[in-house]
């Protein structure tokens, strides 16, 4: 089967670039339930945060993220770049990663890289946030602030993009090293 490495985190916190790298790396194919949520809007004609409201009172979205990433984890061999990656791929991930950052940086990066005010970052934020948080206990009954589920935790407001990166792959090839 493969690797499966799942990295999962709060928006902002370097998700995406992270595992986009680490993949690369390990030469592993890289899921991100970001962007496939990001193309569902896009198709849908809508903003991220109407998207979002959308997602609220249709639950099969997030049911087809879900089965995307799941079933990516069942073929192995990948990094897998979503909020509930470490929970949906559980019985198939072989190291489930957490990535945090305060909610001040997190927002400073998201303005920065969707070139939007912090302001209006910050309301986007709080509100797909709350969203999650809410539809992911009703949908699933997963408290996405428990995090005993996790291998490792990393502050990503601590280090630069390539420490960090330096970091994961340690711990990926300590894995792999102490498998084999």
């Amino acid at each position: 089967m493969g690797i499966v490495v799942t990295i999962s985190g709060l928006h902002g916190v370097g998700k995406s670039s992270c595992a986009k790298l680490l993949a690369k790396n390990f030469n592993l194919r890289y899921l991100s339930s970001g962007e496939i949520f990001r193309r569902l809007a896009k198709e849908k004609g809508m903003l991220l945060e109407e998207f979002s409201r959308y997602v609220e009172e249709n639950p099969e979205i997030d049911r087809e993220i879900d089965e995307q990433t799941i079933q990516a984890a069942k073929e192995g061999n990948v990094v897998i770049d979503a909020r509930l990656s470490a929970w949906k791929a559980r019985e198939f991930a072989d190291i489930k990663i957490l990535l945090t950052a305060p909610l001040e940086v997190r927002v400073k990066r998201l303005s920065e890289r969707d070139n939007k005010t912090y302001k209006e970052s910050l309301e986007e934020t709080l509100h797909r946030e709350k969203s999650e948080k809410e539809r992911f206990k009703r949908i699933y009954n997963i408290d996405i602030d428990d995090y005993s589920i996790f291998d490792i935790i990393i502050n990503t407001e601590l280090w630069l993009l390539n420490s960090v990166v330096k970091i994961l792959n340690t711990v990926v090839e300590e894995y792999l090293t102490s498998s084999s």
